[in-house]
């Protein structure tokens, strides 16, 4: 047999050594739907408790709203649980089109394409438009899925430092010799929950002929005034050459993803991009759920304001509290601890004061960046808040850190 004793045992070694840095990354069984307060079994086995929820991509609260699930159960009866197929051989509904349209018209773009999550349009989108010729030039930190996206095409890669715009502009000086440039960012930091500049890469980018690229899954809903991410945010609608988002976060929590901005990018994505050519359609209930999302967002923008409050809200409770935190306008907000034991002892104690929040370090982050990223919802209120702003700090008390700055964190627990 090929998977012989001798293998499985170099993998449970493997496993071990993980556990043992103290960096093996747990699960919790949620019983409840996702909203700000759920319940959940951890360990698996032990008894099921109703927690405060500080890390859910669950902006907007619209994941269990009740108009987006009855929409889902009218997807569900009028068009099928799934399609069975890829788009360009049994796989579009007529509804697919209509989202893409709606899309289209949210994120003022020329057109859009709809993938099975925002992590495939990242897979897809660089191969099928850029070629040896081209160059990518992506700031340091941009998301995973970009990376793996950037890995598939067979165009030129550099970086710049994170959001340097002066270190931009001396690569793009130094590529004028490719026959095309993209510039590529997150719009919102996940991890970091900073904000790239957009009116100033927009503004590189037209002094030197290059295109744009923006993943906008952390912003698109409730960055900017009406929630069109973050090009609403600087002004610069209609001039981002491609937005790659997510259906799977503020736009309803579910799952899809797609490739929005000008046709001709759109029409090769269609024609090339392998997660979309090879990947099933997004569910029939997965796309009437979203066109009411887009209706509830395009009507008001309650959701989005109230977010921004308690993002406001909380940002400052946890600075006043001591607590080092990354600067931000986002609704992520980072509490930097620097030791991955100390992230995930900090969480462990959390949950057994019944706030939900997971410890993040390498390599998700960079190593000695370890942290416990919060994230705010809609669905959250003031008194909820101030109640888990106790909690936080009575953990903080425990571990002796609260007004501790980043050197003597990091004296106290190493990295």
């Amino acid at each position: 047999m090929a998977y012989s004793e001798q293998v499985r045992e170099a993998f449970r070694a493997e496993l071990e050594g993980i556990r043992e840095k103290g960096l093996y990354k747990e699960e919790r069984l949620i019983h409840s739907p996702q909203s700000a307060d759920i319940r959940v079994e951890y360990p698996e086995g032990a008894e099921v408790r109703e927690v405060i929820n500080l890390c859910s991509n669950n902006y907007l609260g619209l994941s269990s709203h009740p108009e987006v699930i009855r929409a889902a159960h009218e997807g569900l009866d009028a068009r099928g649980y799934g399609m069975s197929s890829v788009r360009f051989i049994c796989g579009t509904q007529d509804i697919h089109r209509k989202l893409e349209h709606a899309l289209s018209e949210f994120l003022d773009t020329e057109d859009t394409i709809l993938f099975p999550s925002c992590m495939d349009a990242n897979a897809g989108v660089f191969e099928a438009i850029l070629g040896p010729e081209d160059v990518m030039i992506s700031d340091r930190l941009v998301h995973a899925s970009i990376i793996d996206g950037i890995r598939l095409c067979k165009a030129m890669h550099d970086t710049y430092k994170h959001a340097n715009m002066k270190h931009l502009e001396q690569k793009l000086e130094e590529h004028q010799d490719k026959r095309l440039r993209m510039i590529i960012t997150d719009g919102v930091f996940s991890m970091d929950g900073d904000l790239a500049p957009l009116d100033e890469i927009v503004a590189l980018a037209q002094k030197y002929d290059a295109m744009v690229f923006v993943d906008d899954s952390h912003a698109s809903g409730f960055i900017g005034k009406t929630g069109r991410g973050t090009p609403e945010h600087f002004g610069v609608m209609g001039k981002i050459d491609i937005i790659t988002t997510t259906l799977g976060k503020g736009l309803g929590g579910a799952s899809g993803g797609c490739v929005a901005g000008r046709q001709e990018i759109v029409d090769l994505c269609r024609q090339r991009a392998r997660p979309y050519l090879f990947s099933n359609s997004v569910a029939p209930p997965i796309i009437s759920a979203s066109l009411k999302v887009l209706e509830i967002l395009s009507a008001t923008t309650e959701r989005r304001d109230r977010l921004e409050e308690n993002a406001r809200f909380w940002r400052q409770g946890l600075s006043e509290a001591g607590f080092v935190i990354k600067a931000g306008d986002s609704p992520i907000v980072p509490i930097m601890l620097f030791n991955a034991k100390l992230a995930q002892d900090f969480a462990r104690d959390l949950y057994e004061q019944g706030i939900y929040v997971t410890g993040f370090f390498f390599p998700v982050v960079p190593a000695g960046q370890a942290r416990i990223r919060t994230q705010l919802s809609a669905d959250h209120d003031i008194p909820m808040l101030e109640s888990a702003l106790v909690k936080f700090k009575a953990i903080g008390d425990k571990h002796g850190i609260l007004g501790l700055d980043k050197k003597a964190i990091i004296a106290k627990f190493g990295l």
